[in-house]
């Protein structure tokens, strides 16, 4: 196993090779140990000449010192090099044209098992941007539902912020090697998503961040999600492309509307015009999702948001009749429903997302006027 493994790190660090000429020599050829072992005008019938050189190079250089290095970086705990030979690669990944042949994790791989929503936006998010991220973060991952984003200022962190507040948690894909943090900014969220959710990356260990990194980071966090929600977007952001790939994939894309004012909103508004759903609650996504989440074990109170509809005039939400017009505790309500403190406190949110609800001091809550 352990040459195995080196026969796949010494494939995925040939210069000029890529995602897509691994697998164009992985599906032509078979197992990197065999490519390793091709003359170069075998390996030329399939990539350029100078890669096909660059390849048997790498075959003949022994225990580089990258390599020593990773195998070193491995050797920690919960780090870990998932190959498209490994049972624990993530399956989604597969349906990429390219999926990285080398995948780097740090942290608690069972979340790649889990449902997952992809929230992304701007770096220079507006304040409403930031607390809508973390809003719908924490409301998706209250239900159990896994958070992906790219741990990038203003949106991205915002959200991984709001799934780690849940027990659905987060997972980041970063544009670097997973010795590095960036940006700086955001080294403790790194800390805990490594030891609450998880982080990912195609990126040899010690690769720096570099402008083209970006965007195949985004094809990753497309693929992982059921979902991909644009929080805010300026026209041409990389958050559009990711939504775009997530479309390639058969995901569904939601975004949410600002102000026509706003360059932040121009981005959402374009998706929506061309065909995106327009969200304004946690409970959107469910709705439009609720076929694929069906197939998860999810949280007593998931599965009840999912099939919410519209109520019809005079309906009222039964959680919203249980605490009236005066304000209430918490721990009130849990006495009141019989429900969990999860699945309340997932209700909650959705219904003060919905802006039928006000969340005050002390824990309380209180119905605004027209709710219900």
């Amino acid at each position: 196993m352990h040459d195995e493994l080196i026969a796949w790190l010494r494939l995925s660090l040939v210069q000029g090779l890529g995602a897509r000429g691994q697998i164009q020599l992985l599906r032509a050829l078979g197992e990197p140990v065999v490519i390793l072992g091709c003359k170069q005008d075998i390996l030329a019938q399939y990539v350029p000449m100078k890669v096909a050189g660059a390849i048997c190079a790498a075959a003949n250089a022994g225990i580089t010192p990258q390599i020593e290095a990773t195998l070193n970086w491995l050797e920690q705990p919960n780090h870990y090099i998932l190959t498209l030979a490994d049972e624990r690669y993530p399956k989604k990944l597969l349906e990429l044209p390219d999926p990285p042949v080398v995948l780097y994790a740090k942290g608690d791989l069972s979340w790649l098992d889990r449902p997952a929503i992809a929230i992304v936006g701007s770096r220079n998010a507006s304040p409403q941007g930031i607390q809508n991220a973390q809003s719908f973060a924490k409301h998706l991952s209250l239900q159990g539902v896994t958070i992906v984003s790219g741990l990038a200022s203003g949106i991205d962190a915002a959200a991984h912020r709001g799934g780690l507040d849940g027990q659905g948690s987060s997972i980041a894909v970063v544009g670097t090697g997973l010795d590095r943090v960036y940006p700086a900014s955001n080294r403790d969220l790194a800390h805990q998503l490594a030891d609450q959710g998880l982080i990912l990356s195609e990126f040899a260990i010690g690769s720096p961040p570099k402008a083209e990194h970006f965007p195949l980071r985004n094809r990753l966090i497309a693929a992982l999600g059921l979902g991909c929600l644009v929080v805010e977007a300026a026209m041409g952001s990389g958050s559009l492309i990711t939504a775009r790939q997530s479309l390639e994939l058969g995901r569904e894309v939601f975004a949410i509307p600002g102000s026509i004012h706003s360059s932040l909103a121009k981005g959402c508004h374009h998706l929506i015009k061309n065909g995106a759903k327009l969200v304004e609650s946690g409970i959107d996504i469910f709705e439009e999702l609720a076929a694929p989440l069906s197939l998860f074990d999810l949280p007593e109170g998931a599965a009840a948001l999912s099939k919410k509809s519209p109520g019809k005039p005079g309906d009222e939400d039964p959680i919203l009749s249980k605490i009236g017009w005066e304000p209430i505790d918490f721990d009130s309500l849990i006495e009141l429903t019989g429900l969990t403190s999860e699945a309340l406190c997932a209700i909650l949110l959705g219904l003060e997302l919905e802006g039928q609800l006000s969340c005050l001091p002390g824990n309380r809550y209180q119905r605004l006027a027209g709710a219900g």
